[in-house]
């Protein structure tokens, strides 16, 4: 948002390798809010989607609003079969629909968390590997240098043997 020199209005960092549900809910509450209010029209998050171990890729979801929820009522489009709802289809959908937006946001953080954690698996199992290779290298030269030293060393005790003779 920076480089794009683009207004952030609230910044979220206290966010570490274990997000929790609590911490993302009060987010999506406030979402839930704004977007019931009509202050926000429309939520697309950007985030790292776990794939696999193998791979994370870079993906922007809408998440607000939840396409298309058609119920009964003024202006709505009415299904060929009446459904009877206890409670009503309003109130389920006044339970379901947040609770489902929250497990969609919570789930973006989980994957953005994982894909983190792989990455920073990868990136350590290298700097292990060549960490190994350098003690391994490092190694093969000092013991060529101290058979260079003792060979040499062997060759001036000879050498000095041969002159007394």
């Amino acid at each position: 948002m920076k480089f794009e020199k683009r207004p952030v209005s609230r910044s979220y960092t206290q966010f570490e390798d274990k997000p929790g549900f609590d911490e993302v809910n009060a987010i999506a509450d406030r979402f839930v809010a704004d977007f019931i209010a009509g202050r926000l029209h429309r939520l697309d998050v950007a985030y790292q989607k776990f794939l696999s171990s193998a791979r994370q890729v870079p993906v922007v979801e809408t998440l607000l609003p939840f396409g298309d929820l058609v119920t009964t009522g003024a202006g709505r489009q009415s299904s060929a079969i009446d459904y009877e709802f206890l409670p009503s289809s309003e109130e389920i959908l006044e339970e379901i629909v947040p609770a489902a937006f929250k497990a969609r946001f919570f789930k973006c953080f989980l994957d953005a968390a994982v894909g983190e954690q792989i990455a920073r698996m990868v990136a350590m199992k290298s700097a292990t590997e060549n960490a190994d290779d350098m003690i391994r290298d490092i190694s093969q030269e000092y013991n060529r240098a101290r058979q260079t030293q003792i060979t040499s060393e062997l060759a001036e005790i000879i050498g000095g043997a041969a002159a007394l003779e």
